[in-house]
């Protein structure tokens, strides 16, 4: 399309004259989004999902009874230390790791394994009660990952390079004598589903200085409790040898201690405490941050 700006021709005209060029041009669902209407309407817009699901229709089928059959949450540590999980239906309860089934999953999509020989093998390590699906015997399921090998013990190969627990595993059973004991204690950080805004700070602003949000109470100090005490009920539900909670220095912001725990069950307990902490934010609609400094400037920082 060409555009003639003739004598007398208004800055309106040309504006126009523009649109119907680029309409021209432009498939129609693109030159919407492109309008300057809906550019301000995005950069102010709820952030998505933008319908809330109702958890109280979930839970009328969460009594329904499964017919014998048992739900196990399979959980790893996928390639950017994200974790990650899928569901199995097995026929029984199981007793035991040993009993638990191999299972595998699409490492491409993780980034722990290349598009053309993408199968990675789930082992079981270590298993909790489901506190999302309670009873009937529903178990999370904390896994290894591992190459598949024909010729190798259960079909597992060598564990992939995102495996850290496999060597950590080794360490452990060679000085299981010395009953080595771990206590770790876990920030975090509540955030807005935008990421940007911490839980209970104003929008685009600053609360007021630290000082007043550590070990607080009161709706004006303490944000996110609501969270924080169903965090902890889920991890004393799963078998989380959870020891306690408490407001950290920045607002927005809460810690809790795992252990003491021996030997890796210490890193086990650690990694299914934060998945039970990401499932509980799911059902809130707010987003944890493990991050160390979430917030720059002098705003306390949350390590582990």
């Amino acid at each position: 399309a060409t555009l003639h700006d003739g004598p007398g021709s208004s800055a309106l005209g040309r504006r126009s004259s523009l649109r119907r060029a680029m309409a021209a041009c432009v498939p129609g669902k693109l030159m919407e989004m492109l309008s300057p209407g809906r550019q301000r309407a995005s950069a102010g817009a709820e952030q998505p999902p933008y319908t809330r699901l109702d958890l109280s229709i979930l839970d009328r089928f969460s009594r329904l009874d499964q017919g014998g059959k048992v739900m196990a949450e399979y959980v790893w540590v996928g390639g950017g230390g994200e974790l990650r999980c899928k569901t199995r239906t097995l026929d029984r309860a199981c007793t035991s790791v040993e009993e638990l089934p191999i299972w595998n999953f699409d490492g491409s999509s993780t980034g722990q394994a290349p598009g053309d020989d993408s199968e990675v093998l789930l082992k079981p390590c270590a298993v909790y009660q489901d506190p999302f699906r309670k009873g009937h015997g529903n178990i999370i399921v904390l896994c290894e990952c591992y190459l598949p090998d024909p010729d190798g013990p259960q079909g597992l190969g060598a564990p992939i390079p995102t495996n850290t627990r496999s060597p950590a595993a080794k360490i452990m059973a060679d000085i299981a004598e010395h009953q080595p004991w771990f206590g770790i204690e876990q920030e975090y950080t509540l955030f807005e589903p935008d990421k940007k805004t911490p839980y209970g700070w104003p929008k685009e602003g600053q609360p007021g200085p630290q000082g007043p949000y550590y070990c607080s109470i009161g709706t004006e100090n303490a944000f996110g409790r609501p969270v924080v005490e169903a965090h902890y009920k889920a991890c004393l539900y799963a078998g989380i040898n959870i020891s306690g909670i408490n407001g950290e220095v920045m607002p927005g912001q809460w810690e809790y201690q795992v252990g003491p725990c021996e030997g890796i069950s210490s890193a086990d307990q650690l990694l299914i405490s934060r998945f039970l902490l990401l499932r509980v934010c799911e059902q809130y609609g707010v987003v944890v941050s493990f991050d160390p400094k979430p917030i720059p400037g002098d705003w306390n920082g949350a390590g582990c």
